[in-house]
């Protein structure tokens, strides 16, 4: 699973995250409006990790189940457009294997329409939301988490258009054919390589959103400049509170995502939110590195997968808060507008990395309390649930047609 790849293995045990009943002074009246207008607004989460952990193992999304989002959570938590993430590592890059594994994800995305057609719809449009739209049904649609798998070929980009990819996001963990990555020391293209460029383009005449995140800051300038359509950041937060973090986003890029009218899409990893919790993952990682070099064990082993899950079980990282979740979305309304902000949780991909109070799907209404506490109107909190990345789809299409 994708978790294993970037996260530590740990348990990580939180209480409930429902406000009632957390011993916890609340206004009921607020509470009460925060569930109402997540049944009313439409909620739009862009990054839901759903069909790497349906590769490993099919299982039953319509009943409870494993991880942080079924049918009846979703429905609970008044979610109505789930980007499924269809991630495929880096290592796959160069091998062949990327658009394969790709397929695959996809794949199992429409079999949970076919096999639940009366708890999901695949929608590959924003007029399909409309169409669709309060009927109890969970809307799918899906984002391809790295663009490994277009496979220097860019007729690959139609075809994941016409099987219902609507964003890609460019790159992961580490350099590919298409740009460099916010996570990766090696900068092979300095920003998008020749052959990103031409991605970006056709990306812009098919109306799929280029998604942000994970790449390089210089990657991130080359596609604001060369985009004729505004770009997403479908899970990322603000660097304002990790110094130095470059998978988050600098004010200065906010600004000019906002400028071209993009959203950035807000994450709710712990350590993406808080820097003492950034400093303390950086930290164990440093350290179970060293260890691993110091006795000779490779990366990827099982020998290492055993240390480093024994060592995030004797130091557990904090956790952040719902309260976190909201004061990135304070910093971004703050500094650019409450136009340019949204929901990417990246559920099911941070390894139980979440805060208390947004522990899975139905949790919602708690980030909407919290900003109503804090004095978002009802407008400010539809545009934050679904509506300004409605509105940046909406524009991505309106760009298609008029290059076409």
């Amino acid at each position: 699973m994708k978790k294993l790849l970037l996260l530590p293995v740990f348990i990580c045990l939180i209480g409930s995250a429902n406000p009632q009943t957390q011993n916890l002074e609340i206004d009921s009246t607020i509470w009460k409006k925060a569930e109402l207008l997540c049944k009313e607004f439409i909620v739009a989460d862009t990054h839901i990790d759903l069909p790497d952990w349906l590769y490993d193992e099919w299982f039953d999304v319509t009943q409870l189940s494993k991880g942080e989002i079924d049918y009846p959570r979703a429905i609970k938590g008044g979610l109505d457009v789930a980007f499924m993430s269809v991630y495929t590592s880096p290592s796959l890059e160069g091998t062949g294997k990327s658009k394969i594994k790709a397929d695959s994800m996809i794949s199992l995305v429409h079999k949970m329409v076919r096999t639940w057609p009366d708890k999901f719809v695949f929608i590959r449009s924003t007029s399909d939301i409309e169409k669709n739209i309060k009927q109890d049904k969970l809307l799918l649609t899906m984002g391809l988490e790295n663009g490994s798998p277009i496979e220097n070929n860019l007729s690959n980009l139609k075809e994941f258009y016409d099987k219902g990819v609507r964003y890609i996001t460019l790159a992961h963990y580490k350099w590919n054919h298409i740009c460099d990555s916010a996570n990766d020391t090696i900068r092979k293209w300095n920003g998008l390589s020749p052959f990103g460029e031409d991605v970006v383009k056709e990306m812009n005449r098919l109306g799929i959103m280029v998604d942000i995140s994970h790449v390089s800051d210089s990657t991130f300038y080359d596609v604001i400049e060369l985009s004729k359509a505004p770009v997403i950041a479908s899970h990322s937060c603000c660097r304002f509170f990790t110094p130095g973090y470059e998978r988050n986003m600098s004010d200065e890029m906010i600004k000019v995502l906002a400028k071209k009218g993009g959203v950035i899409q807000i994450a709710f990893a712990s350590f993406f939110l808080r820097n003492d919790i950034y400093q303390q993952y950086t930290n164990g990682e440093d350290h179970i590195k060293k260890y691993l070099k110091d006795n000779n064990i490779k990366s990827g082993t099982d020998s290492a997968w055993k240390y480093e899950e024994n060592y995030w079980k004797e130091n557990p990282l904090s956790s952040a808060t719902v309260k976190d979740v909201a004061n990135q979305i304070d910093h971004v309304k703050n500094l650019v507008g409450i136009d340019y902000v949204g929901l990417g949780s990246d559920f099911n991909g941070v390894g139980g990395l979440l805060p208390v109070g947004l522990e899975d799907v139905s949790k919602y209404p708690n980030l909407v309390y919290e900003l109503l506490n804090s004095g978002y109107s009802d407008e400010d909190i539809k545009k934050v649930l679904g509506e300004n990345l409605l509105r940046v789809w909406k524009q991505v299409e309106e760009v298609s047609e008029k290059l076409n």
